[in-house]
């Protein structure tokens, strides 16, 4: 909501407060009274906001739950339905998408399928740690909250559940900041949103419907469709080696706090050469990086691109294509791009 819209809001809700006689203008300064106690007393029961998210990936780790969410970045809106589970064997996610283009996501600790019946095609990667989930901070927060500003804001309702509200904000202008809703009960996250600076939303995330379930069959984490017929295409990942620690390239430049967290290096095609991966995190945000040779006759389009909270920029360093991208600010990414030098 604006601040153009609060401000008339706020003016009809006065208009509203003087046509009201005595005596219900008494009741609603009593109500408002009592309101406004009961918040100070729930904001002086509040936890340390850091334990809290320890709690919150913790709980991601232990329960299992079902819900519809909705997703909205850039103007554009997603309603999807989330299957959680967790058992010995790690944690198992079916995600449907129930508006806009159909498509169908299974994970599980091996392999990520993305299922596109509009395309008649099917994705398959190996499973790898995602570059970022708010879900799944690091239990190691204290380490982060040297970069960032951990508060309870005070509390709100999700999905008809109470939850408090978290804010975290960087110390720098080289992260986003982030506002995270996490249920009362479960210590699950609710909703989160990604805020510039300036404090504009660039991303949202919330459920709409939300039940913890005890036990989930495994028949809910099957795709409703089989593939079958369909054109499948594996990811390099599972076809051609991965060289772990063999890179030849290096980040000279980096926001304080970030540390190279994965590299590797891997062939995309039998027919191009190996592509180099450095991801680089603080914690918290995640940038990577990747260096690819190029053909001379190759036309590439170079510079910044972003959708939504997510940022790249691309530059070119003799026939390298070097490519920075991440949940950062621009500036961030150009960054990284641009101190990208070879080890040799």
């Amino acid at each position: 909501m604006s601040q153009s819209q609060i401000n008339k809001q706020n003016l009809l809700i006065l208009v509203s407060i003087e046509e009201l006689d005595k005596t219900l203008l008494s009741r609603f300064l009593f109500l408002l009274l009592m309101l406004v106690s009961a918040t100070s007393f729930a904001a002086d029961q509040a936890p340390p906001a850091q334990q809290l998210i320890r709690q919150m990936s913790e709980a991601n780790h232990k329960l299992n739950y079902e819900g519809i969410f909705i997703y909205r970045r850039q103007g554009k809106m997603d309603t999807m339905r989330i299957i959680h589970k967790v058992d010995e064997n790690g944690i198992q996610e079916r995600i449907v998408s129930l508006t806009g283009v159909a498509r169908e996501i299974i994970r599980d600790k091996n392999s990520v399928i993305c299922i596109l019946p509009d395309d008649e095609s099917v994705m398959v990667e190996k499973s790898t740690p995602r570059q970022f989930k708010i879900s799944q901070l690091p239990e190691q927060i204290s380490n982060v909250s040297e970069y960032y500003t951990f508060s309870i804001a005070g509390q709100d309702r999700v999905a008809n559940r109470p939850a408090w509200i978290v804010d975290i904000v960087p110390k720098d202008d080289y992260r986003y900041g982030y506002q995270l809703w996490i249920d009362l009960e479960s210590k699950l996250l609710l909703r989160s949103e990604l805020k510039n600076k300036q404090g504009v939303l660039l991303e949202q995330f919330f459920f709409a419907k939300f039940q913890i379930i005890k036990e989930i069959p495994d028949e809910w984490l099957k795709p409703e469709i089989s593939g079958v017929g369909y054109t499948w295409h594996y990811n390099s990942s599972a076809n051609y080696p991965v060289h772990k620690g063999d890179v030849s390239w290096k980040a000279t430049w980096m926001p304080d706090g970030f540390t190279m967290s994965d590299q590797d290096r891997q062939n995309v095609d039998k027919s191009l050469m190996p592509v180099e991966h450095l991801m680089y995190s603080d914690g918290l945000a995640t940038v990577s990086v990747f260096v690819e040779k190029l053909d001379k006759s190759v036309k590439i389009v170079t510079g910044p691109s972003s959708r939504g909270g997510v940022n790249t920029f691309s530059t070119m360093t003799d026939s390298y294509l070097i490519t920075a991208v991440g949940e950062v600010p621009r500036d961030t990414v150009k960054l990284f791009a641009k101190s990208i030098v070879s080890n040799k």
